[in-house]
């Protein structure tokens, strides 16, 4: 275990472990959960089985990602900002509604551009609600370039590891938005804040909740912008178009494989590489699935 400790002296700082710190805290909810809902059809073995692999699968990539493309990346930019922003706890405040801002434009755009969309779409496999849904997340994040979206952070003088604890940190508020236990918070929570209501009806595939509330830890933005859509009727949970496996490898690569066999349908390099940027239902042939 020496090997470990000394990968994490050389490469990694406190902050990048914050989902990973989480981890036990998810869990105990998660199984506090189950066992209330354990008669209700809220969980499903092979679904929580599948959000178990994914999540915990998801963060040691995220981790070797980080180390060998992200934070270099990202340090390359912060040697080209226009200031350096010395964090105080009234900064970091500003810096987290900033990422909350920045997150908004993500989660759009990965519901809105397909290549984004064929990492996201992870996070929707599940035809469940349930706190273990919220682990579903893409190995290809990273590769997708999910980063990108949090560069001007940086950019304006955000130490990057800052701008990842405070990205970290709204991950982790959204964990606990993917249930049913909760049926309504306050009104002004409600107006404010994202909520398991808000974010049931994001899940949902009912034409109403398609693309609609994109929020991490706000609603607000959603409402500025107008995507917000209240829950109302109930929700119908997953895909529109459904992956029916439990494979691991193909839980992450099924939209890039349907996307690229979309793209060699075409007859003209403009139409294929404009299925990198259009939305996922854009000339979409079907869902890629054989068997």
């Amino acid at each position: 275990m020496d090997w470990l400790l000394d990968l994490y002296q050389r490469h990694f700082d406190w902050r990048d472990l914050t989902l990973v710190m989480l981890s036990p805290v998810f869990g105990i909810f998660i199984a506090m959960e189950a066992w209330r809902f354990r008669k209700t059809g809220v969980f499903d073995l092979w679904d929580s089985f599948d959000s178990m692999n994914s999540g915990g699968s998801y963060l040691v990539t995220d981790l070797i990602l980080l180390v060998v493309l992200v934070l270099p990346a990202m340090g390359w930019v912060y040697d080209h900002r226009l200031f350096t922003v010395e964090v105080t706890p009234l900064r970091f405040v500003g810096l987290f509604l900033f990422v909350e801002f920045l997150y908004y434009g993500f989660h759009r755009g990965s519901h809105r551009i397909r290549w984004f969309w064929c990492a996201h779409v992870v996070h929707h496999g599940s035809e469940k609600m349930n706190f273990g849904t919220a682990l579903r997340q893409s190995w290809f994040y990273p590769i997708a370039g999910n980063w990108l979206f949090y560069l001007p952070a940086v950019w304006l003088g955000f130490e990057p590891r800052w701008v990842l604890f405070a990205l970290s940190l709204n991950l982790g508020y959204q964990f606990f938005v993917h249930t049913t236990w909760v049926d309504r918070m306050p009104a002004w929570f409600e107006f404010v804040f994202n909520t398991p209501s808000h974010h049931r009806a994001h899940h949902g595939r009912n034409p109403q909740y398609i693309d609609r509330n994109f929020g991490g830890t706000l609603i607000v933005f959603d409402r500025l912008f107008g995507s917000f859509v209240p829950e109302q009727e109930p929700v119908d949970y997953g895909l529109e178009h459904p992956f029916p496996t439990h494979n691991l490898f193909w839980l992450n690569a099924h939209e890039w494989r349907a996307m690229f066999r979309d793209m060699a349908r075409e007859k003209t390099w403009g139409l294929r590489l404009a299925h990198l940027w259009r939305p996922p239902e854009w000339r979409r042939h079907g869902n890629g699935f054989q068997g």
